[in-house]
């Protein structure tokens, strides 16, 4: 072997061993594919991965397939996706996926969980298989959550001593509430005697939803308070005072009958969820709060339902017990705490499309569970947890 030849293999070995680190990154993930159906349009195929809201997804998604904005897709034809495939390192997502900021690999996470509900994926990425979607939209063209924080801080719903909502922070960012009190209009809900006075149950839940939604709106995110009285505000008394003016979201007046009040309630979140998510807001919650009515010796703690076949549901309902339980570890002398996580199959959880939870403060009957409720600094408390609750989720 020739001088020439020898520089030549060994040039080559060289070149072979600096390629080899980049191919190997190339075979990280694999490209998802989606077969066209009948009537698919980019956008439609792309919404049934929920990616129709995303620019970035629709030029990556032309790009990939060599297509025009104006292309037709062929029925039956397989179209590479704009969301990759990884194995999931079981230690993070912004490792498995070189994600830098931990919001994005959150909206990932989401994404995968929601794509697991609705039954797109088969598989959680946290088990079996560990298959992590990763749509290209979040990991290098992500929204800036910043913009959606409210501009104007005075909201005139609190009442004139709460109304100006200072921004503490923006760990909220992006993210979207719909808070539903219990009842209201003309349906004041459970009723229970304390000192020869009625308490009615949408008064209380109203005024710790308000609270709750005080506190979501501190850390930047946008709130939809659904049942709203013009006149009350956030209240500090023990007593609050029963009236019948509760207003549907847009001064909409609530129906007498059950059914029509929950189909208002639904069909107004749904069209709102469906108007941000246009915009690209991708997390949105629904949380509705109640105060149960039992015999008046059953002391319950707070607890929380899920849709049965939600799991996204599911494990918001877990990070709020878990706060629950760590607070009144400290809070309660016994540091006992009795509430749970269960599945009902309500209307306000079946039918609404943000992913929901329905909570119950106590029970208005018992005197105990009472004090949890009329006492002002409880009512801030269950609100404070409650928003601490969220942001964990977020």
């Amino acid at each position: 072997m020739n001088i020439y030849t020898r520089v030549c293999l060994l040039s080559f070995f060289f070149f072979a061993v600096w390629q080899l680190p980049t191919a190997v990154a190339q075979k990280k993930y694999s490209q998802l594919t989606a077969v066209a159906k009948k009537g698919d349009g980019i956008y439609t195929l792309l919404g049934r991965y929920n990616l129709s809201h995303s620019v970035c997804a629709f030029n990556n998604f032309c790009k990939l397939n060599k297509l025009t904005s104006k292309s037709h897709l062929m029925v039956g034809k397989t179209y590479q996706m704009p969301i990759r495939q990884y194995k999931y390192n079981q230690k993070s997502i912004r490792s498995t996926a070189n994600i830098k900021e931990w919001k994005y690999a959150k909206s990932i996470e989401h994404y995968n969980d929601l794509m697991l509900e609705i039954g797109r994926k088969t598989s959680d990425f946290r088990t079996g298989k560990r298959e992590l979607w990763v749509p290209y939209h979040l990991q290098y063209c992500p929204m800036s959550t910043e913009k959606f924080i409210p501009k104007n801080r005075n909201f005139p719903i609190f009442g004139e001593k709460y109304a100006h909502v200072p921004l503490e922070d923006a760990h909220l960012a992006g993210a979207v509430y719909y808070l539903v009190s219990g009842h209201g209009g003309p349906d004041p809900g459970a009723m229970a005697k304390y000192k020869g006075t009625y308490l009615c149950e949408d008064e209380y839940s109203y005024d710790i939803t308000l609270r709750l939604a005080r506190k979501l709106i501190s850390h930047g995110a946008i709130v939809y308070i659904i049942v709203q009285d013009k006149n009350d505000g956030i209240r500090s008394g023990e007593i609050l005072k029963q009236d019948i003016d509760e207003k549907c979201w847009g001064n909409k007046v609530i129906p007498i009958g059950q059914k029509d009040r929950l189909n208002q309630r639904s069909d107004l979140i749904n069209k709102l969820y469906k108007e941000n998510q246009a915009k690209g807001i991708e997390y949105q919650r629904m949380v509705e709060i109640h105060v149960d009515s039992r015999q008046k010796d059953k002391r319950i703690d707070l607890f929380f339902y899920h849709y049965p076949t939600s799991q996204t549901g599911k494990q918001l309902a877990e990070k709020l017990y878990k706060v629950m339980e760590g607070k009144y570890a400290i809070n309660r002398k016994s540091g006992e705490y009795h509430g749970l996580v269960t599945s009902r199959d309500l209307h306000m959880l079946r039918e609404v499309l943000p992913v929901p939870v329905f909570i119950e403060v106590g029970n208005i009957q018992n005197p105990n569970d009472q004090k949890r409720i009329i006492y002002p600094s409880n009512r801030q408390a269950i609100a404070d947890w409650l928003a601490e609750g969220l942001m964990k989720d977020y």
